[in-house]
């Protein structure tokens, strides 16, 4: 027997804690009820950033220190805890992607384009009506009323859209067609009156006054989303457009079509205000002060005085025909692309939404932000680019638009968009009084013949549009901007 036994060498005596409560002993077969728990709370302790959270979880589910230590042979929930902590490595999912409130498709926006468009052809039909020598200006005839008359509708219609807009949000479509049925009379009578103020003939007043009614109806169908309404009633207007073209249509032939359109639009806009009446009235909100719009409507009138300067600018300073032919393409132009501007202003929020997303810190998302704007004020500038190219390609009579032009109309394009921007998340004195302030400056320097009208609007425009650019990169930078 004794051949069989082996001997072994003296182990030392185990020290055991006296302060710890005895473990419980189990066989070695048997499973650590540590791991069944683990198991169970596996989404918890691996997204839990500190291990209280997970011993809040166990004393939620009604464990207590006695049953703690019976089980898992442990002192209490908080090293039970930090145990599974230990165990579990870290594992935060990403959230589920969340629908883009600001995704919209092009369509929509490629037809406001026409609707802000096509009015242009107007002024070539309403040409028999400004008769007369041109002014002291050089301008041709009753071309002093119409700009009042547009400067003035320009602003007021402005200011009426946002008012509107915010009647629309707060008390449905009732309370947006009580708005206009008052603010759109309004604007035309003092369109009119504007006009009427300038020295000019009566067929430049009347050219004026159908202007003015045109303006008003057509801002009443753009805030009630009628805008297939506003390009039925532009047809008449488009086809001469068209005609003119080719050839000059007979006086008669031209006014007709132009007042089939001012009064396709006005029953238009009439019938629809009149349909609002029976909407159901939404429930009442709170709105801003009256003078809260008065800021859209400054915009409104900076932007109709920069726009104007820029068509006219060449004629009125005597720098040549060709010049002003090349103004003239660049602003239809302008007007082309304010549907594919309005596209990237939606653009332009959801990636900010985005943007503020995928961000942990500030500094992150202000980097971020930077990008988002950027990239959607190169695609802007980008697409009035292309479609100036393409109007002074068409554009008969008369040579293509110059650098100098093309560059002064894309700095004008980016100070429209990004006031446009900053209007959009809420902040319009700040584009407002910079629109002015180029305006004037604008005005000032063909006053006083301070170079070009194109190198003026440029290097004017330019230093516009960075200030703009600087406030809105700071804007979306803010993570209170987007909630």
């Amino acid at each position: 027997m004794s051949g069989l036994l082996r001997l072994v060498p003296d182990e030392p005596e185990p020290v055991h804690d006296l302060a710890a409560p005895p473990a419980r002993h189990r066989p070695r077969w048997a499973a650590d009820p540590i791991d069944d728990l683990a198991e169970e709370l596996a989404e918890v302790c691996a997204t839990a950033v500190h291990p209280d959270e997970i011993a809040a979880v166990l004393e939620a589910d009604g464990l207590t220190g006695e049953q703690i230590t019976e089980r898992y042979g442990r002192r209490d929930a908080f090293e039970l805890a930090a145990e599974l902590h230990a165990r579990i490595p870290r594992s935060h999912p990403e959230p589920a992607p969340v629908p883009d409130p600001w995704k919209v498709k092009p369509g929509p926006f490629a037809l406001r384009s026409l609707v802000f468009t096509l009015p242009g052809f107007g002024y070539a039909l309403g040409r028999p009506l400004m008769t007369g020598a041109p002014d002291r200006l050089g301008l041709p005839p009753g071309t002093g009323a119409l700009v009042a008359s547009a400067l003035v509708a320009w602003a007021w219609n402005q200011a009426l859209a946002h008012r509107a807009y915010l009647r629309l949000a707060a008390g449905g479509r009732a309370a947006a067609g009580r708005c206009l049925r008052l603010g759109a009379p309004a604007g035309a009578a003092l369109a009119t009156g504007a006009a009427l103020a300038v020295p000019a003939t009566g067929g430049a007043v009347a050219f004026a006054a159908g202007q003015a009614l045109y303006l008003a109806s057509a801002t009443v169908l753009l805030v009630l989303g009628r805008e297939r309404l506003l390009l039925l009633a532009l047809v008449p207007t488009a086809t001469g457009g068209a005609v003119v073209l080719a050839t000059r249509p007979p006086a008669p032939v031209g006014i007709a079509l132009l007042l089939a359109t001012a009064g396709g639009a006005l029953f238009a806009a009439a019938y629809e205000t009149v349909r609002t009446q029976r909407a159901e009235q939404g429930p009442s909100a709170p709105l801003p002060p009256l003078h809260a719009s008065v800021p859209y409507g400054l915009f409104g009138l900076g932007c109709g005085v920069l726009t104007t300067l820029a068509a006219l600018g060449d004629t009125i300073a005597g720098h040549g025909h060709g010049h002003g032919h090349g103004a003239g393409a660049a602003v239809i132009a302008l007007t082309l692309s304010m549907g594919a501007a309005e596209w990237l202003l939606y653009r332009c929020r959801g990636r900010a939404l985005t943007a503020l997303a995928a961000t942990t810190r500030p500094a992150a998302l202000l980097l971020r932000a930077a990008r988002v704007l950027a990239g959607c004020v190169a695609g802007y500038l980008a697409a009035l680019t292309a479609l100036t190219l393409a109007t002074g390609a068409l554009w008969p009579d008369g040579p293509s638009p110059t650098v100098p032009r093309v560059a002064a109309l894309l700095s004008l394009g980016a100070v429209l968009w990004t006031g446009l921007l900053l209007q959009a998340y809420g902040t319009a004195w700040i584009p407002a009084l910079l629109c002015l302030a180029a305006a004037a400056a604008e005005s000032a320097a063909l006053a006083l013949r301070a170079g070009t009208p194109a190198t003026g609007q440029l290097l004017i425009c330019t230093g516009a549009a960075a200030a703009l650019l600087t406030v809105a990169t700071v804007l979306l930078g803010r993570i209170t901007t987007h909630r």
